[in-house]
């Protein structure tokens, strides 16, 4: 039965008559449909004409018409505005953790090593320059997390594929050496330095300085892990160089500080880690930007741009004066140095808010899985392509 309100109304053909507007949209036309259910130019809802020929096709020896679609071509803005990826709850304090471990893992190679070669400033300056560093990062970490008992609860278990989990145990192992040789160094500043106390931490010094030097590279390197490890697509898509570029800006770093604080004569080491550290750093940077495709707009814009433009400039310009001048004259040291441990700073605190930006904004999730997908389907054809998803942040406060 039919009636007033009925989605179709039968006619003596048997076929319902479509409701206005609903078949039309659906197929993309731009055909208004009129009485007895035919358009304007004569179609009927099906997209027939009064013939029977279908538009854009017609009989043998007819002419159609080409169809006009209503609806343009389909762009990614997002999912109803909402973000496809959550940035990492983090603040301020996390990229200042990274800066201070990245620092005191090079001023731990940069003591062992002055101890070996008989440069005594250079390696109370390491020695002092790690345990300083170690301590406020420590502290900017748990801050961040809330309280201590959550970084001692990630004591509790070992997890191999979890960067957080790996890189609590290297800081685990890393403290003890550095807070033994820092406070080594300090009993020699003291009033009769400690007395037998002194005499048995001088003992122990330098192996517990060497013990720290071999953990040291893991320390530098493990929290450009860590941020890979992630689903932001900024950290995510740059985890081949990323922690190269940590690495490299911490000898950079703390090559800068072993400059400014050692006489020229003592610094030699410490030149040659700072320029040999700016030199990856800057060299790693290049070929990561390459390598992030579309997320790599991140480290030109916004906050994020400023500071990563900050950076280049100071660590090249650090580089350059360690190299050309800081064998020379204490104050030209002493302005690179400065300059070299600046720009290390700013790579951390530039790639972090790149990082936020990009879950922001989900055309730097999304965009580059349509493009991998794409890349597949035209490697194998029909056959079916899984897309794997990135694991989650950690979360850390």
């Amino acid at each position: 039965m039919s009636g007033p309100n009925s989605i179709t109304d039968g006619g003596s053909s048997g076929m319902g008559q479509e409701l206005p507007g609903v078949g039309n949209s659906v197929r993309g036309t731009d055909a208004v449909p009129t009485e007895q259910g035919r358009t304007a130019d004569g179609e009927d809802g099906r997209g027939r004409d009064r013939g029977g020929r279908r538009k854009g096709g017609g009989r043998r020896g007819g002419r159609g018409r080409a169809e006009e679609l209503m609806v343009p071509e389909a762009e990614f803005t997002s999912y109803y505005g909402r973000q496809v990826v959550k940035p990492a709850p983090w603040g301020e304090d996390v990229p200042a953790y990274l800066f201070l471990g990245g620092l005191a893992a090079g001023s731990s190679l940069l003591g062992a090593g002055a101890d070996l070669t008989g440069r005594p400033t250079l390696r109370r300056a390491g020695r002092l320059a790690a345990l300083t560093a170690i301590t406020l990062s420590l502290l900017a970490l748990v801050h961040d997390l809330g309280k201590p008992s959550r970084f001692l609860n990630m004591l509790r278990v070992v997890k191999p594929t979890s960067p957080m989990s790996v890189g609590t145990w290297i800081l685990s192992a890393y403290g003890p050496g550095v807070g033994v040789a820092g406070v080594a160094e300090l009993a020699h500043l003291l009033p009769g330095g400690l007395g037998r106390i002194g005499r048995l931490l001088d003992l122990v010094a330098r192996p517990a300085g060497f013990g720290s030097a071999l953990v040291a590279p893991a320390v530098a390197s493990y929290t450009g892990v860590l941020l890979s490890d992630t689903a932001t697509p900024a950290w995510h898509t740059a985890h081949r160089e990323l922690p190269f570029v940590f690495a490299g800006s911490a000898a950079a770093a703390s090559g800068g500080f072993g400059m400014l604080a050692a006489p020229v004569a003592q610094a030699g080491p410490a030149r040659r880690l700072a320029v040999g550290g700016a030199f990856v750093e800057l060299a790693v940077e290049h070929v990561m930007e390459h390598s992030m495709g579309l997320a790599a707009e991140t480290l030109h814009e916004g906050k994020a741009g400023r500071l990563m433009k900050a950076s280049k400039g100071l660590t090249a310009a650090g580089a350059l004066g360690a190299a050309l001048l800081g064998g020379r004259s204490r104050a030209a040291a002493a302005a690179s140095g400065l300059a070299l441990m600046a720009g290390s700073a700013c790579t951390r605190f530039g790639v972090f808010d790149a990082g936020l930006e990009s879950a922001k904004d989900p055309k730097y999730t999304v965009v580059p899985q349509r493009e991998r997908l794409n890349r597949r389907l035209a490697e194998h054809g029909d056959a079916a392509v899984s897309e794997t998803s990135a694991p989650a942040a950690p979360y850390l406060g």
